[in-house]
């Protein structure tokens, strides 16, 4: 046997090992990289649906996490219109319990973050006159929106979550529900259903 021959047949063997051990990733074996993730949908447009006129129903927890099961009900209106060329829109919100000569009277400013791809909530009380802080965020998803923020009732720290759902261009439903358990469990406290009166 030609042993110079062996030799280099030898030494190619083991450089070409040699290469392929560092070139080799070092999580070779372990699962590949996931994909990048997909481009966040635009939801510029997600309340476009809302603009116009609507008659609203609206039953509102007298005492929330308290335990109480006593709902007070409202009849009213709500009007909607875009803002900053579609960044940004508003609501005003009036109804009344005349038997029980109770109202509420409010507005909502939604405004769009194009960065984020997300919305930020802000309620106004007409009896407060100020914007309530902080803002809920959230997004769309297969036409259902959900919308969350941390806030202290009564002195204790909750989480809110706003969900809007069942929406068609002529109705849709909405819910207000506040967790102590970080979202665990969740007290529905304020549920709101709107009907189209005018576009």
């Amino acid at each position: 046997m030609n042993h110079a021959f062996h030799a280099r047949r030898c030494a190619l063997a083991v450089a070409v090992a040699c290469t392929l051990a560092f070139v080799a990733p070092a999580d070779a074996g372990s699962d590949p990289a996931p994909a990048p993730a997909a481009a966040l949908r635009d939801g510029q447009h997600d309340f476009d649906w809302m603009f116009g006129s609507w008659k609203t129903s609206l039953k509102k927890l007298e005492k929330p996490l308290t335990g109480s099961t006593k709902w007070i009900e409202y009849e009213g209106t709500q009007e909607s219109r875009p803002l900053l060329g579609g960044l940004a829109n508003v609501d005003e919100f009036v109804v009344e319990n005349p038997a029980l000569d109770m109202h509420v009277r409010g507005l909502t400013l939604r405004l769009y973050n194009p960065e984020t791809r997300e919305w930020s909530i802000y309620w106004a009380n007409a009896k407060k006159g100020v914007l309530a802080m902080p803002p809920t965020v959230g997004h769309w998803t297969n036409g259902r929106g959900e919308f969350f923020d941390h806030e202290e009732f009564d002195g204790k720290p909750i989480l809110v979550r706003y969900i809007w759902s069942d929406v068609d261009h002529d109705s849709a439903h909405f819910e207000q529900s506040f967790s102590t358990d970080e979202g665990k469990t969740w007290e529905v406290n304020w549920i709101s259903d709107i009907v189209r009166t005018a576009p």
